[in-house]
């Protein structure tokens, strides 16, 4: 049996930023990194956004050029994926039947795109935007003429994905459950705007909707029954109802957790020599009161997989990272700081209706987060609104022509 001193399993975000750290660090052991798709690592969010809409080629989305891996000796196993781990034998067994030993083993598996669970699911032209292939799929059929396109789910994912088919002058209709969209991650004011915008550009979008099955010809989608019995026609469906995380051999093993698996403020599993990291790891969160959560985005992705590196390389500290994301939907760059749960007030600075504005979220008059629409400086200021929970004069808050830096 092979043994690497570091095993990664993950080729996503996280897994090979864990790579290109523990060699930044001084790591001098090997470094072996496992995943499932034939690519080397590359960059996920402009798959729904510039590589979806065909203006960004895929070798701009490497994550490092393929032969920078070589260059810093880390070893990669693609096409093949980790189906069990013994914790303590410190072995992986893969899914092509081999095994391979580990000193430490950072999971950065990240998550599979959550399926449909109505009948129908499974037709051919159901399509999730996770990887570089559901792309390429979608982009041949809408080669070969496909233009009715219903979109489920009104997360980040289902928007940017709606967007960039409104721009190709396909048919698209949107449905998602809950009342509004982006409800999960954004207050009232925003999913108004977003919805608004999506409607303005052409797009049915309907919320409080539930979705019955799929219909097909016994092959093909053909449409999308709802719960109240209207089919709605489509050529091909596009589902973005978020993701399960890829824990399953790790719980199996004996790693505590449930939605994700449980780390500690290392990014330390409960397993001995086990790290987790990425949108699969669930911490308690500083920047969201000490909530245990999982975090999808790219820089807490990033973060994780350095503290894990300086770590393994002697320099333990906690994960304190400070958390940020964006959305870019039509001519829109959405930039969002901090996490907003619990917030009990939203203070809305400049005009929506202008289409650059940004939703301030406070909780007991501190600031908690901030989205940014189109407004690159309140985003910049208003990070050390964040970072500090400033308690800011409200009348001065809305002023949209008062900085926010004058607010710390």
């Amino acid at each position: 049996m092979k043994k690497s001193d570091v095993v990664i399993v993950g080729a996503g975000h996280a897994g090979p930023q864990a790579a290109i750290a523990l060699r930044q660090n001084g790591f001098a052991g090997t470094v072996t990194v496992i995943g499932r798709e034939p690519e080397f690592p590359y960059e996920r969010p402009p798959l729904s956004k510039e590589y979806f809409a065909r203006e960004k080629a895929f070798d701009r989305l490497y994550i490092r050029p393929p032969t920078f891996w070589a260059e810093k000796d880390i070893h990669f196993d693609l096409e093949v994926e980790v189906t069990q781990v013994d914790a303590q034998a410190h072995e992986v067994t893969l899914s092509n039947g081999r095994s391979l030993g580990y000193g430490k083993l950072i999971w950065a598996a990240g998550g599979d795109p959550r399926r449909l669970s109505c009948s129908g699911a499974e037709l051919i032209g159901v399509h999730a935007v996770r990887t570089r292939q559901d792309c390429d799929t979608l982009m041949a059929e809408i080669d070969d003429g496909i233009r009715d396109f219903v979109v489920i789910g009104g997360g980040y994912i289902g928007l940017e994905a709606a967007a960039v088919l409104s721009k190709m002058d396909c048919k698209v209709t949107l449905l998602e459950a809950l009342p509004r969209v982006l409800a999960r991650v954004a207050g009232e004011e925003l999913s108004a705007f977003y919805q608004k915008e999506h409607r303005d550009h052409g797009v049915d979008l309907r919320t409080g909707v539930g979705v019955d099955c799929i219909v097909g010809d016994g092959r093909k989608v053909t449409g999308v029954r709802l719960a109240d019995g209207e089919e709605v026609a489509a050529q091909a469906v596009i589902v973005g109802i978020g993701i399960v995380p890829s824990v399953g051999p790790l719980i199996l093993a004996g790693a505590a957790g449930a939605n994700g698996v449980y780390v500690d403020a290392f990014c330390r599993t409960s397993l001995p020599d086990v790290y987790a990291v990425g949108d699969c790891a669930a911490f308690a969160c500083d920047y969201a009161g000490g909530t245990v959560m999982r975090v999808e985005s790219v820089q807490n992705a990033n973060d994780m997989a350095s503290c894990v590196a300086r770590a393994i390389c002697g320099d333990e500290k906690p994960y304190k990272a400070f958390p940020w994301f964006w959305s870019n939907q039509y001519d829109l760059k959405l930039q969002t700081a901090g996490i907003n749960v619990g917030y009990d007030e939203a203070v809305v600075r400049g005009d929506s209706e202008a289409r650059s504005f940004s939703v301030v979220y406070l909780k007991e008059g501190r600031v908690l987060a901030l989205d940014c629409v189109n407004s690159v400086k309140d985003y910049v200021h208003g990070r050390k609104l964040v970072e500090n929970r400033t308690r800011p004069d409200l009348a001065k808050l809305r002023d949209a022509g008062k900085p926010l830096k004058e607010l710390l």
